[in-house]
């Protein structure tokens, strides 16, 4: 007996993905046109915004006269055409409905008005599928990061009749909504496990014991800042010794300056406002640092572990200087005042956040793993319906 998809198959027609809409994208709004209110004008993040979530918080308008205009001179999105991003992460598609109304900046976004042949929401997950991504990079020999008219024109893909569009449309609805929901789960199990950390991190040098001081940073490391070489890009090569950078790992280059345990701190200030892993990390072995990034030396490695703990727990704005490139400079990271137990206190403290750490690292992984195979999933499942095997 012949396989379902095969039968299936039998009545599937090969599509250039220009005979079946109008591709184009929208006549030019300058920006000297935007407004603050009227009609939702929308860039490419407000279109991914809309393919992801179905609504968006928007911030630029054009006129009512303007969108009028507009809708007489070239038309405007209408319910059941598809939008796109074009620029940049690419491929983003939303399918108009009945109660948009709004107008699309030209060139970073894509515009496929509505053919007949073809339903748009069947379409509208072919474009999510890899066999769309395929055809994109092939060719290439690099994954496209522009995507031209002409090139969404030539795209082929393979459509059933209307009565099996709606079929697997219906079937990949359902399917997609159970890994969408299995998938945002999974990102609050992995967000939880992070803030569970956080807090009882932020709780440890929250309530200190009666026997612990209050130091200054310089007070209790050496800082090594002057006797670190910048090294430009160009002396930078393939080797065996790490270079690092204000976000860790720049680079690597075949030579070195330290061969002991230091801590490194971040001194851009940028970096350290917008998130707190990782300001400071230790490094052990022999390495190169640049110069945005603090060094410093500790006489004991678990104090030099605990000052890492708790410079990751507290906000840095108070130290930072600068408005245009915000630094954490050597003269107020040295005035950071540092909550000093006694140094047995502070190996107990290292020993269980290290313990705590290290299982809040597995239970990441597996929730990264997860994310990652619900999305192997969802191709899998895409792959399948366009290849006529639901």
């Amino acid at each position: 007996m012949p396989e379902l998809g095969k039968i299936m198959k039998i009545n599937w027609q090969t599509k250039k993905l220009g005979e079946l809409y109008q591709i184009g994208s929208s006549k030019r709004v300058l920006k000297s046109q935007w407004k603050t209110s009227g009609v939702p004008f929308y860039r490419g993040r407000e279109i991914t915004r809309l393919a992801a979530d179905g609504f968006v918080d928007n911030e630029l308008y054009i006129s009512e006269e303007h969108f009028a205009q507009l809708s007489e001179q070239t038309g405007v999105p209408q319910a059941g055409d598809i939008v796109l991003t074009a620029i940049g992460t690419i491929g983003n598609s939303y399918v108009v409905r009945d109660s948009d109304r709004f107008y699309f900046k030209d060139a970073s976004v894509l515009w496929l008005k509505q053919g007949i042949e073809v339903r748009s929401e069947f379409v509208n997950m072919w474009l999510k599928s890899p066999l769309f991504f395929d055809q994109l990079d092939r060719g290439n020999g690099a994954t496209v990061d522009t995507l031209t008219i002409q090139k969404l024109q030539s795209l082929e893909l393979h459509i059933p009749p209307l009565a099996e569009q709606r079929r697997i449309v219906k079937i990949l609805d359902d399917i997609l909504s159970k890994i969408s929901k299995a998938k945002e789960n999974t990102e609050k199990n992995l967000q939880n496990s992070k803030e569970l950390f956080g807090s009882y991190l932020q709780s440890v040098f929250a309530n200190p014991g009666t026997d612990w001081e209050e130091k200054k940073l310089n007070e209790i490391s050496e800082n090594m800042d002057n006797k670190r070489i910048p090294i430009t890009k160009k002396f930078r090569t393939s080797g065996e010794y790490p270079y690092y950078g204000a976000s860790g790992v720049v680079d690597y280059v075949g030579e070195y300056i330290f061969d002991n345990d230091l801590l490194l701190v971040s001194e851009d200030g940028a970096n350290l406002l917008a998130r707190t892993y990782p300001i400071a990390f230790s490094i052990s072995g022999k390495s190169w640092v640049n110069n945005h990034a603090h060094i410093l030396r500790f006489e004991k490695i678990h104090t030099q572990k605990f000052v890492e703990y708790y410079l990751n727990s507290i906000k840095l704005n108070p130290y930072v200087s600068g408005m245009a490139q915000p630094k954490l400079n050597q003269k107020m990271l040295n005035a950071i005042p540092i909550p000093y137990p006694p140094l047995l206190n502070q190996k107990a403290i290292v020993t269980k956040l290290d313990a705590l750490s290290a299982e809040t690292k597995k239970l990441e992984a597996i929730y990264t793993q997860k994310l990652a195979d619900l999305e192997e999933l969802k191709k899998s499942v895409l792959k399948k319906a366009f290849a006529g095997e639901l």
